[in-house]
């Protein structure tokens, strides 16, 4: 991973090329005050304040400075240097007039590259920026290193990250930060975590399924539980995907990449909680070990569920792992997954569905979202659709026999393993951009992780 803290310092009256924010309302009367050189090469780089627009500027001498165009110069977005951040060469800038705020993030997050699997490397040098407010610094380089642990898991193809690697990156974390893992595999699996096990049967030798715990912090700190998803690759099972939906299915380890950075934001701001991370990984595949559409499981709360389709596997692993996380008592349990396409013809790729059975968990996860321009929407556990996933021969089934409400009924079902009376948010993200945004590339990506961390960070820090 790139070096993050040196390409955010402290300023200290470095020698530095200059960033000139400007917006629309003010680009004519900034304009005037310039004098004919810097005037005529601005019109000839076409700058005309828009967001995201960038012009060179020519100096005395040797020296240059940069204006960039952004929404509103008064209220920076984390985005607005991105940008600047992969086109500017290599060297060190600060913003003029004002300091960047927020928008440090975004100058660290558009200088992420995945090209591990390229014989050219990136071959553009740091780009540094000067940072004002220098006690900002270190959470803003955590964050950033969180978001590029997402982007790397989920960009990893399936064939070189299964539920083995989620492990080693587990023992990773835990190696950096003086941590606890412990991994239920094999007849321990098929006891303790059944559903677990039955999802991940029929992978091949290597790719066995496994249920990973991290244990960090003080006794005397209130617990949490994180639960992430890791599907390493989900063909849908005997109810096999079509190759267009299997194409992107690398990254249905999405959910467990957000449970390991958050994990690793806990674990390096030294929030005081006891941390206990929780990632059920399997491999959903096909061979005659495969279950079956119709088979009845056996879950680790003791409940049995009819499989009406092997496609939903996601629910059923967070299950017995959200059913082992209550057992502790946790003071909240927050669980991330890439579990439903519902969730996404809802509410698109950017916006992952929170939901939760308390409310005020919801509302500060809401306002921490809107805080650190990480937003979620909140979507109902509607209690009438919780009949939908009746079956006939078991206790529940794995999914409603309609198309309809998909994310409702899948966040029904995890439900059901959440002790009562536990604070529980679940967050269904997507966990992938399908298209270039400055400081953020097509591919894997982080949605919903900062939301969750200013929540903790909320209720936690003091």
């Amino acid at each position: 991973m790139t070096d993050l803290s040196a390409l955010l310092k402290a300023d200290k009256g470095q020698r530095a090329t200059a960033l000139h924010l400007i917006d629309k309302n003010i680009v004519d009367a900034w304009l005037k005050a310039q004098p004919a050189r810097v005037r005529g090469a601005v019109a000839a780089q076409g700058f005309q304040g828009e967001g995201f627009q960038l012009a060179i500027l020519p100096g005395e001498r040797d020296e240059w400075a940069v204006v960039l165009g952004v929404a509103n110069v008064e209220e920076l977005s984390v985005w607005c240097l991105a940008k600047a951040a992969e086109s500017l060469p290599e060297g060190t800038y600060r913003v003029a007039e004002r300091g960047p705020g927020p928008a440090m993030l975004g100058w660290l997050l558009g200088q992420y590259r995945f090209d591990r699997y390229k014989e050219k490397k990136n071959g553009k040098g740091a780009r540094v920026l000067l940072a004002d407010e220098p006690a900002r610094i270190d959470e803003t380089v955590a964050l950033a290193e969180a978001t590029f642990l997402v982007r790397d898991l989920v960009n990893i193809p399936a064939g070189d990250l299964g539920p083995a690697e989620l492990e080693t990156a587990a023992l990773a974390l835990a190696d950096q930060f003086g941590a606890k893992v412990s991994v239920t595999r094999d007849h321990a699996l098929n006891e303790g975590y059944p559903m677990v096990a039955a999802v991940g049967a029929a992978a091949a030798p290597g790719r066995e399924p496994r249920l990973i715990e991290l244990e960090y912090g003080d006794r005397r700190h209130p617990r949490i539980a994180v639960v992430g998803k890791g599907v390493c690759f989900d063909s849908g099972g005997l109810d096999i995907k079509p190759s267009s939906g299997m194409r992107l299915m690398k990254k249905d380890m999405g959910g467990a990449a957000h449970a390991l950075a958050l994990a690793r934001l806990i674990m390096g701001l030294r929030l005081p909680v006891r941390l206990h991370l929780l990632i059920p990984a399997v491999e959903n595949a096909v061979s005659g070990a495969a279950f079956r559409p119709g088979d009845i499981l056996k879950s680790r709360k003791g409940l049995t569920v009819e499989v009406g389709n092997t496609d939903a596997e996601g629910r059923l692993i967070l299950g017995d792992a959200l059913a082992r996380a209550g057992e502790e008592k946790p003071d909240l349990i927050l669980d991330f997954a890439t579990l439903t396409g519902a969730a996404r013809v809802a509410l698109g790729p950017d916006l992952p569905a929170l939901f939760a059975n308390d409310d005020a968990l919801a509302s500060v996860l809401l306002a921490g979202g809107e805080t650190v321009s990480d937003p979620l929407w909140r979507m109902p556990l509607w209690d009438g659709y919780d009949e939908l996933l009746a079956s006939d021969v078991a206790d529940l089934g794995n999914m409603a026999d309609g198309p309809m409400a998909g994310s409702v009924t899948a966040a029904l079902f995890l439900r059901r393993f959440v002790p009562e009376g536990t604070p529980w948010a679940h967050l269904d993200t997507f966990a992938w951009r399908a298209a270039n945004r400055p400081g953020r590339p097509k591919g894997g990506d982080a949605l919903g992780l900062r939301a969750a961390w200013e929540m903790l960070r909320r209720r936690y820090a003091n």
